[in-house]
């Protein structure tokens, strides 16, 4: 199948940053298309409710929030289509490219790209891990710690994220016990000083996950030292894992400037290094993985994809 139409703009991606573009673009009476491989809501649709989220005071669940989005994206009468885009070529060479979106079954055509193809946490890839996602598995700390209030939750990770987590989370739980495969921390001096400075945290180096264990929900975790081989069980209801995150950008295959970890660079303006071309959200390379601002700079994704169209 072939779309004959030359979009003004392509939108990869249908979480928040992708939902919010099309919102932009849609008012900025672009014909617009955006091509989502799963369906809408990206990686936030792992937490059951989002808190921090501006306008809700007590927080919304995340698939009301994200039908909130769609429905305006619907309004605005930009067409969501499922399917997933396995490259990005440049099919003319005109002082204006075109770029061809090549999906699995199709391509489509544009003057512009926006790419919020986001980003998944990693994972351990240990057992029991996908089972219970969810179910006391969780990749953030700001969407689930109120479900632990007066439980004991271990905490995955060394770097700035996982500590400075595990310090917000002993706003709601009793014992947070870090675990960390190394015997020192990556996160920041001043961090790890605040980390140690609280009584609700312990720290378990030289230490990685065999196995979450539980039925229906996390009971505990099979941990074992790395230099004393010695295996033990630890008693949790939650476990939180910040390991990192890995962007959705395999299929750029050398498109575009990425990091060393695969995020795509972009100025303030969100423009890539290829004009026309756009990035926003969890994707592109910055400090703050957060909605809110995956929101902010879809928004300016889409003005700056209008201004250069005019």
């Amino acid at each position: 199948m072939h779309n004959q139409d030359i979009y003004d703009l392509v939108i990869i991606g249908a979480g928040p940053a992708g939902l919010t573009a099309a919102i932009y673009a849609g008012r900025y009476r672009l014909k617009t298309i955006v091509l989502e491989k799963i369906g809408c809501g990206g990686q936030i649709v792992l937490s059951q409710t989002i808190e921090n989220y501006p306008g809700f005071p007590g927080g919304i669940l995340t698939h009301e929030l994200i039908d909130k989005f769609k429905k305006q994206v619907d309004e605005l009468g930009v067409e969501i289509v499922s399917e997933e885009v396995v490259e990005i070529v440049q099919s003319s060479q005109l002082k204006e490219p075109i770029y061809s979106i090549k999906t699995k079954d199709s391509f489509y055509e544009a003057r512009t790209v926006i790419i919020a193809s986001g980003a998944q946490p990693k994972r351990l890839g240990v057992a029991g891990e996908q089972a219970l996602t969810g179910r006391g598995v969780s990749y953030c700390g700001t969407c689930d710690g109120p479900l632990f209030k007066n439980k004991e939750i271990v905490v995955v990770g060394g770097g700035d994220r996982a500590i400075e987590e595990a310090i917000f989370l002993t706003t709601y739980a009793n014992k947070v016990s870090v675990i960390h495969r190394r015997d020192k921390l990556r996160a920041s001096e001043i961090l790890e000083e605040r980390a140690r400075k609280n009584p609700k945290i312990s720290f378990i180096l030289d230490t990685v996950i065999d196995e979450i264990v539980g039925k229906d929900r996390v009971e505990a975790v099979k941990i074992h030292n790395v230099k004393t081989n010695v295996v033990t069980n630890i008693v949790c209801q939650g476990v939180f894992v910040f390991v990192g995150i890995l962007p959705n950008t395999a299929f750029l295959k050398n498109q575009l400037q990425l990091d060393e970890l695969g995020f795509v660079i972009t100025d303030e303006q969100m423009q890539t290094l290829k004009q026309g071309v756009f990035a926003c959200g969890d994707c592109r390379k910055k400090s703050l993985y957060q909605v809110v601002n995956a929101c902010g700079e879809a928004a300016v994704a889409a003005y700056s994809a209008e201004r250069y169209l005019l």
